[in-house]
């Protein structure tokens, strides 16, 4: 395990759900657009692993603890984002018939996007921000009185 991989697994953090966060907040901001009837499609992230798994590591180092240690093992990669989808959720009718878009019944089409739940995604995804920044935090804490100690 490299001596940064800590720092650049969080990093991979913090690029993916800032990722996220961008699409959730267009999300929002398009909650209303109708795109002359045909309304905005919501967006997903969907994010992937890198490199080896928990449980590889975790067998390289208690292998390599056990032999005398010093073995190099699988290299820890964090995460990546694989792509952006469009969801497949149905638009809502609103009622409107004052609108230049609604149809005979005085209906418009309108994204199917639940402000309450693009919100509690934004949360998540802050919290899982501010986790990644802690993380790195931490690990350059650590460094550093690693080489404090070596003074």
């Amino acid at each position: 395990m490299s001596f940064f991989d800590a720092i650049n697994i969080a990093a991979s953090g913090l690029t993916a759900e800032r990722v996220q966060m961008d699409v959730t907040a267009e999300n929002l901001a398009n909650a209303q657009s109708t795109n002359n009837g045909n309304p905005y499609k919501p967006q997903a992230v969907e994010v992937q692993s890198v490199g080896s798994n928990f449980g590889s590591q975790l067998q390289t180092a208690l292998g390599s603890a056990g032999a005398g240690g010093g073995g190099t093992g699988p290299t820890p990669g964090g995460v990546e984002v694989s792509g952006i989808v469009s969801e497949n959720v149905a638009p809502q009718l609103v009622y409107d018939p004052g609108n230049p878009l609604a149809n005979k019944q005085g209906y418009v089409k309108e994204p199917g996007i639940q402000p309450v739940t693009e919100m509690g995604n934004l949360i998540t995804e802050s919290t899982s921000y501010q986790a990644d920044v802690t993380a790195m935090q931490t690990a350059k804490s650590m460094y550093t009185d690693a080489l404090n100690i070596l003074r």
